[in-house]
């Protein structure tokens, strides 16, 4: 079973999450995140957020049209994970909490650049932190920078929060009512059945360096501490 020494965890929000009913930014669901941001806080927990860009743009979308090439669309996207955390910092300031943003691109004038012992300061001082631009370079998706910031912050668990689904299953429960959820996995189970919970990359970075995954329903966010919700990944 899935045991936590301290508390320091890594969050990771796809930028769709973000959105509702065609907005690419919903106060609904701000408020919902926010709200169980601060849960996790008063249950003293230390957080880290990694967001994508997914509501705004995905590098797939250009890459390959109009002479576009994949890094140049790849560094797009990135520019729009940073505009996700710059309202997410905005709107978490406003709910009172206390929010930095860290950028692997810099612009100084917008956000702090990526410094590991920084963080880990803010973290320290119960403020959230939130990774924009992934990892500062193409081919790399923010699930690999996700799992890459929480081995560089030693965080005790990479939560992986999704949309409309509630943990693993072995089949798509949105399409399949006869799909099996997962309690636990290993992260060599996920790459070998192609489970479509992150990229491979960033699951075998995970096991290769033994860090915990749990997926969960954004719903859920704030319930990590409860084994029976979502689904816990081992690295083996």
């Amino acid at each position: 079973m899935l045991k936590l020494i301290c508390m320091k965890i890594l969050i990771k929000l796809s930028g769709e999450a973000l959105s509702k009913n065609g907005e690419k930014y919903s106060e609904e669901v701000l408020k919902s995140i926010a709200d169980k941001i601060k849960k996790l806080q008063e249950k003293n927990y230390k957080i880290a957020l990694v967001v994508g860009g997914g509501n705004l743009f995905r590098g797939a979308q250009l890459s390959g049209n109009l002479s576009i090439e994949r890094p140049t669309a790849d560094y797009i996207g990135m520019l729009a994970t940073v505009q996700n955390a710059l309202v997410l910092r905005d709107y978490f300031e406003d709910q009172g909490i206390q929010t930095r943003v860290s950028s692997s691109i810099t612009m100084t004038q917008i956000a702090e650049p990526y410094i590991p012992k920084r963080a880990e300061r803010h973290l320290a001082k119960n403020r959230v932190v939130i990774f924009a631009a992934g990892l500062g370079s193409p081919f790399f998706s923010t699930d690999s920078a996700a799992a890459q910031r929480a081995l560089e912050l030693e965080v005790n668990l990479l939560v992986m929060a999704k949309n409309g689904v509630d943990g693993v299953y072995d089949k798509d429960p949105k399409t399949n009512p006869n799909a099996k959820k997962y309690s636990e996995l290993t992260c060599s189970q996920v790459l070998k059945e192609h489970l479509k919970i992150a990229d491979a990359s960033a699951i075998s970075i995970a096991r290769d360096h033994g860090l915990k995954i749990k997926v969960v329903s954004m719903e859920e966010l704030d319930l990590i501490d409860d084994e029976n919700t979502g689904t816990n990944i081992f690295p083996e």
